[in-house]
């Protein structure tokens, strides 16, 4: 899929351009796939149940199951990737979880749930995919910024386009997220062509923010238990994260409704964009910190800064000094304060300051692996163990124990780190 022409121009670029480039194709292509994967939790499926329990719990376990397993997966085959078979592997996933949406549609209830579970099976490989086009350049920061907030609003859009889709169209509930898909479908496959023209990470790259490499078996092993106390804590801050963005992202409906903002399509859209736009500005600014060990630091701080702005937020939204509308989305600001650190640059300055030759995928994918575990782990709890319980008020104790919790854990990873860095026989420069 390379064209000789463009790689050529795309390497001798400004930095500018080449920034704009590569952060706006990898969005856009990652808002593609998002409609492959969300525009389903826009729907209630109201009065429908399978063994007494409530159908779109089903459908959000069976994906969430699915794209776990992905993440497993992705341990290894994320973390061994080459680069020329990126581009192939998102289209093939692509193709799969498109195949996985029309088989919800036809099939009928119950046994459709099962096409959810294959959708996640394949799509959790997309951040990945994407990731390794970015990781490792000087512009890391400003190229997984525009990543991260095309995955935010591509959340609010995905939900934004599904509710459209039933209410201007007519489609119903089973239709609709291959409908979505649909639409998206070709742009998709026109953004992995440009996003495949990206030249490797230059010389200067590499000795800024050390070299990527594939990891065998072995490699992965050793990292673990090089740096296993402060993965440990920051996993379990993952996890947190993790179970609360999946909670609050595919009950949003729900939440919103409790709140009375019922029915309003462009929604979803209003209140993920400004946090995009949040996250992106925070995120790029941390380019202009060269310093690898203090930019590390930082984006613990902005984590913490994340957490306890969710139990802050709710705690003004209960004293009635916020309305429901900027309350739902100054969690969502903090929430993604802390996720997009996770699943960009936190992981990308670490292995930068302790210079350790590997790839951000490894990581990502360990800690995605355990973190939908955690949303698992929440779905069940809320059904067969909170099932009397509103889920407005269950969001609202989640994101004081989230709040609590993950500060906790990162305050204490920040200690591991700040330490270890004193003591790492191959100090980075500067």
């Amino acid at each position: 899929m390379k064209n000789a022409t463009l790689t050529a121009w795309l390497s001798r670029a400004s930095p500018v351009v080449f920034a704009l480039y590569a952060s706006l194709v990898a969005a856009s292509a990652y808002t593609c796939i998002f409609a492959f994967r969300k525009p389903f939790t826009a729907a209630t499926f109201t009065g429908l149940q399978f063994a007494g329990i409530d159908y779109k719990i089903w459908l959000i376990t069976a994906q969430v199951v699915g794209y776990m397993i992905s993440k497993w997966i992705g341990v290894k085959v994320i973390s061994e990737m080459s680069g020329e078979k990126r581009a192939i592997g998102i289209l093939i996933m692509a193709g799969a979880a498109g195949a996985a949406l029309a088989g919800f549609a036809l099939v009928p209830v119950p046994y459709n749930i099962v096409f959810l579970f294959l959708n996640g099976l394949p799509l959790g490989m997309g951040w990945g995919f994407m990731l390794g086009y970015l990781e490792g350049r000087r512009s890391t920061e400003v190229l997984t910024a525009g990543l991260s907030a095309g995955f935010i609003f591509s959340s609010g859009l995905s939900k934004s386009m599904g509710l459209w889709v039933m209410q201007a169209w007519g489609i119903s509930e089973f239709w609709m997220p291959l409908t979505v898909a649909g639409l998206f479908a070709l742009p998709l496959v026109g953004l992995v062509y440009l996003l495949d023209q990206l030249p490797p990470p230059t010389a200067e790259d590499e000795a800024l923010r050390t070299k990527r490499a594939p990891m065998s078996a072995a490699q992965r092993w050793q990292f673990l238990r090089t740096f296993f106390p402060g993965l440990v804590l920051l996993i379990l801050a993952y996890v947190l994260l993790t179970a609360y963005r999946d909670f609050r992202d595919n009950f949003a409906t729900e939440v919103l409704l409790a709140l009375g903002y019922g029915g309003q399509s462009q929604l979803f859209t209003l209140t993920e964009t400004p946090i995009a736009l949040g996250v992106l500005l925070v995120i790029s600014l941390m380019m202009l910190i060269k310093n690898n060990h203090r930019a590390t630091m930082i984006n613990f701080c902005i984590v913490i800064t994340g957490f306890a702005l969710v139990g802050l937020s709710t705690l003004a939204f209960q004293r009635g000094w916020l309305s429901p509308v900027w309350w739902f989305g100054l969690v969502g600001l903090g929430l993604y304060l802390g996720y997009v650190q996770f699943n960009s640059i936190l992981f990308d300055r670490l292995i930068a300051t302790f210079r350790y030759v590997s790839n951000v995928g490894f990581l990502i994918y360990l800690a995605d692996s355990v973190g939908y575990l955690g949303s698992i782990g929440v779905l069940f709890y809320k059904n067969f163990g909170q099932s009397q319980v509103g889920w407005l008020d269950f969001f609202i104790t989640s994101s004081y124990v989230v709040s609590l919790l993950g500060s906790g854990f990162m305050l204490m990873a920040f200690r591991y780190f700040w330490q270890k860095n004193r003591t790492w026989q191959f100090r980075p420069p500067g």
